[in-house]
């Protein structure tokens, strides 16, 4: 009888890692790195074929749909009504299941490159959050039952970043992790005020109670940086390593190593930007960390390297495990996935990806996409393929692993109009759950695939 148990125990187990590795719960994915354990994905599709469902979005933004069992959701800007709204579809029909204004009356963009809308969401199959550029957030179940909504406004100010705010939300450990890695000081850009006069404008890492939206900690976290290379569009990343769970910051001009449970910082990689009179001011960093091999990969700004950390690394001024050659590898935008023992690294400018080994930054192979338009969005790579979007809606994919590189499709998924890097350009990056691939367009969403819930 105690053998029967122990073997119901194993096999309940073994289901609940199954349905966990079928679910897409943050906009890298259930590995934060951009990679999932998906099979079957098809590298040729269309807007005609090897399309499950397609589903009108009543506004285009950069966030990433995320998938928990049989329900997707995603944010969206109406800008006919002023409102930001949190969806849920059905995963396997497309089926809008709820809708819900999380805010509204408020202006939708501040500049021509993004919206308020931009952030992702984030779910732990029993709650799902969303926040929103102009700091308001909210929690609710998976049937669109309001848990809590806050205006982190109210206690932390408005946040200071000059282009709109993009950072994601994530859960890990039964936290709510949001990182602000802001302007000093309020100012004005385009017209619009960004942070609050009168509350303290220093970075940080806020820490919620998830159940309530309450803060836990917040932890400050200072760097030498100066007017926009303060600021950072980054999104917190987690890893075991060492028997403790860490937490990546990238931005600031450097990347530091965070007690996950605390917030305390270990560790800080000597920065890519030293004062002095090449000192730049303009370095805003946009692209996450990732992990991979006990290695952790930050991406700094405009055409510069690439940097690799140990993740047993201690104390400030950390020197790099290794460097990229910037001319051969490098990324501005666009954050880097981890897949089989490999980094990839979309170059979001030149429109190549390379291959790279992790932890001596040898570089396997680089191949030239022929993309017709800049990259924004962050490669998936699942499946033994990489899947990228550019600006125009394009779908490229490219053979994962290997000696040399493959292109081995383009798909055309956009809706024709081919944008050049204003607001109405694809900078979303594709999530795989359920045996499907998740694909956000300038007007739609689409479930490319035969999974989905089947």
């Amino acid at each position: 009888m105690l053998m029967l148990r122990r073997t119901l125990t194993v096999l309940a187990l073994a289901s609940v890692s199954s349905v966990q590795a079928g679910n897409w719960p943050n906009w890298r994915g259930p590995n934060q790195d951009g990679s999932a354990n998906e099979k079957g994905l098809p590298a040729k599709f269309s807007k005609s074929e090897g399309v499950k469902w397609s589903v009108a979005l009543p506004g285009l933004s950069a966030s990433v749909p995320v998938v928990w069992g049989n329900k997707v959701f995603i944010t969206a800007p109406i800008e006919a009504s002023k409102q930001l709204v949190a969806l849920c579809f059905d995963a396997t029909t497309g089926k809008e299941l709820w809708r819900n204004v999380v805010s509204e009356g408020s202006d939708l963009q501040w500049d021509n490159k993004s919206n308020v809308a931009s952030p992702s969401p984030t779910t732990d199959g029993e709650r799902v959050f969303f926040l929103f550029a102009h700091a308001v957030g909210a929690c609710y179940d998976l049937d669109g039952k309001l848990i809590w909504k806050r205006d982190f406004k109210e206690t932390h100010g408005a946040f200071g970043t000059q282009w709109t705010y993009g950072s994601s939300p994530v859960l890990d450990g039964g936290k709510l992790y949001i990182q602000v890695l802001q302007r000093n000081e309020p100012f004005v850009f385009q017209g619009f005020d960004k942070g609050t006069p009168g509350k303290d404008m220093s970075s940080y890492i806020l820490a919620l109670d998830p159940l309530t939206g309450k803060d836990v900690w917040k932890h400050i976290r200072p760097t030498h940086s100066q007017v926009e290379s303060l600021e950072a569009f980054s999104t917190p990343v987690f890893c075991d390593h060492a028997g403790k769970r860490t937490m990546l910051i990238s931005g600031g001009d450097t990347l530091t190593l965070h007690d996950a449970a605390t917030g305390a910082e270990y560790a800080r990689l000597a920065t890519w930007n030293p004062l002095g009179d090449a000192y730049n001011k303009f370095y805003r960093l946009v692209p996450s960390p990732v992990v991979g091999d006990g290695v952790a990969l930050v991406c700094a700004p405009k055409k510069s390297p690439v940097f690799a950390m140990s993740l047993d690394a201690k104390g400030k001024d950390v020197a790099p495990l290794w460097t990229s050659d910037s001319k051969i590898v490098s990324s501005d935008v666009a954050t880097p996935a981890f897949y089989e023992g490999s980094f990839y690294v979309l170059d979001s400018d030149r429109r190549t990806i390379s291959r790279v080994e992790s932890k001596t930054g040898k570089v396997i192979w680089v191949g030239d996409t022929g993309s017709k338009a800049k990259f924004e969005s962050s490669p998936t790579v699942v499946d033994g393929k990489i899947y990228a979007t550019n600006f125009w809606g394009d779908v490229f994919v490219v053979k994962a692993g290997g000696d040399t590189f493959e292109l081995l499709a383009v798909n055309e998924m956009g809706d024709g109009t081919k944008p050049n890097g204003d607001a109405k350009s694809c900078r979303s990056s594709i999530a795989a759950a359920n045996g499907a691939l998740f694909i956000r367009t300038q007007d739609k969403l689409y479930c490319v695939g035969q999974g989905a819930g089947q």
